[in-house]
């Protein structure tokens, strides 16, 4: 995957010379309305057409940086930027105008236009049926997963699909939640049933959406729609197959030489010299190493992890670690004047002749969270959870639980994904399901970087549609409640 996405570039150049592309989907023709007769002639622009939906992942504004921005808000860590956006969604102040949703908004709905022109362009391609399935399969797994994003994000959006795009009906009012929901569950549905199993025999295309990634996303979506038995249906067809097995150690999944193991889902794909100023890793590393120091780990973190687990020294960086920058740099110490809070995320964190390596990818869904996922939904059905959750553990060669709880799944997920985007979501929807009180959890002091603040019910279950959108659209599209 990592050579599809230098075939993704041209491939947008192409698109770009036909379509006038603008920041709001009211403003740009459709993909899906280019007709030329020089593209959708074969396989190859339909493989091309697909690479190009995942193109918007590697953005900086998008999931480069600005979508894995909500997690600030988590008791995981602090802004550590300098930016009064980062504050204001730290301290669940933000308004309509944050630049965070506008640009992420933006991208989201390019990458449902640009599957929509999958959809409705490759079924008349003569081109081979298997190769077809699973450019079909991408593109609804990517327009599901935007509007999976939506959905957590933002809640009620509009929904576009290929009717929409062939019938021009682009200015649409935000769907019910329901309504976003069913659209979620259809896509990732069709996504399992035409997608292949694994690429782990075919390396060119390693970190291409699989099965395990659709039946991985559909456990997720099923957990927070709380419909537990079909998340363990889901669930199970990537904790009980070998293809998606945990990787033997922790730090595998954020090695470079081991990052797209079988436990690898779905993650961001980077290539040096082609996503460079892109990564992840710039903005989880010390300034002085090359990075720009934003969302720093809080010692409250540190101490969630139990004595002896390995994961705390692959998840973060703490005074005294000696780091191989590569080059003349060599060795170096991390050091108390590197950190306001005293660590740094090491997850997504590799060096190379004294720089960055922008050769790290950073993973967005792993086998462990469906693990977990299972394991959760058998617990609140009442059933037990152990042997997923145990799974976890044992790789991390930790004592098993017996009769696992609720609070053991807490525990589990905070210091098994942490930096991953997840801690924030979870902690919400525990609330709703009255398992946590956040509003309380979000009241208490945990130091003079992470100081007590305010969640409102049920304002903050969602952030605001960006002001921009609801002005584009000559008010068709309403305000979510309470903004």
């Amino acid at each position: 995957m990592k050579r599809t996405i230098k075939a993704a570039g041209s491939f947008l150049f192409i698109m770009l010379m036909y379509v006038q592309c603008d920041d709001n989907i009211l403003e740009s023709t459709s993909y899906g309305q280019v007709t030329n007769q020089t593209f959708w002639r074969n396989g190859d622009d339909v493989v091309s057409a697909v690479n190009a939906i995942y193109e918007p992942l590697l953005q900086e504004n998008y999931f480069g940086h600005f979508e894995r921005t909500w997690d600030i808000q988590s008791d995981d860590m602090w802004r550590a930027g300098d930016h009064a956006e980062d504050q204001a969604i730290e301290y669940f102040t933000y308004d309509p105008s944050n630049p965070k949703l506008i640009d992420t908004w933006k991208w989201r709905y390019e990458m449902i236009s640009r599957a929509n022109a999958v959809l409705i362009n490759a079924p008349v391609v003569e081109m081979d049926q298997q190769l077809k399935n699973r450019s079909l399969g991408e593109a609804y797994f990517l327009r599901g997963f935007s509007y999976w994003r939506h959905y957590l994000v933002h809640g009620e959006v509009p929904i576009f699909v290929e009717e929409d795009v062939l019938g021009g009906d682009l200015n649409k009012p935000k769907a019910t939640l329901a309504e976003v929901a069913a659209q979620i569950e259809a896509d990732f549905t069709k996504a399992a049933e035409l997608l292949p199993i694994s690429y782990q025999s075919d390396p060119d295309n390693l970190g291409r959406v699989s099965q395990g990634a659709a039946y991985g996303f559909l456990a997720k979506f099923y957990i927070y729609t709380e419909q537990f038995q079909k998340a363990i249906e889901a669930g199970e067809k990537v904790t009980q197959n070998p293809a998606y097995a945990l990787a033997p150690s922790f730090e595998d999944n954020f090695k470079i030489d081991t990052e797209n193991n079988p436990e690898i889902l779905f993650s961001m794909q980077y290539t040096s010299n082609w996503t460079t100023d892109n990564t992840p890793q710039i903005y989880t590393t010390p300034r002085p190493w090359g990075g720009w120091d934003f969302r720093e780990p809080i010692q409250d973190l540190i101490d969630e992890f139990e004595t002896g687990d390995p994961r705390l020294q692959y998840t973060v960086f703490q005074v005294g670690d000696m780091v191989d920058l590569g080059g003349d740099l060599g060795l170096q110490e991390y050091t108390p004047d590197l950190s306001t809070s005293g660590f740094h995320f090491r997850k997504f964190a590799s060096w190379k002749d004294g720089g960055l390596n922008a050769d790290q990818n950073a993973p967005i869904l792993r086998s462990a969270d469906v693990y977990l996922l299972v394991s959760e939904a058998k617990i609140r059905l009442g059933q037990n959870g152990d042997a997923e959750l145990n799974a976890v553990r044992k790789r991390n060669g930790l004592d098993p639980v017996t009769n696992a709880s609720i609070s053991d799944i807490i525990h589990e997920r905070r210091v098994e994904l942490a930096g991953e985007n997840e801690r924030h979501q979870d902690l919400m929807r525990w609330d709703k399901a009255g398992i946590i009180d956040i509003v309380e959890h979000y009241s208490n002091d945990r130091g003079p970087l992470k100081p007590a603040r305010t969640f409102q019910k049920p304002k903050h279950y969602y952030f605001p549609i960006p002001q921009r959108e609801i002005d584009i659209s000559n008010g068709v599209l309403v305000q979510n409640e309470n903004y």
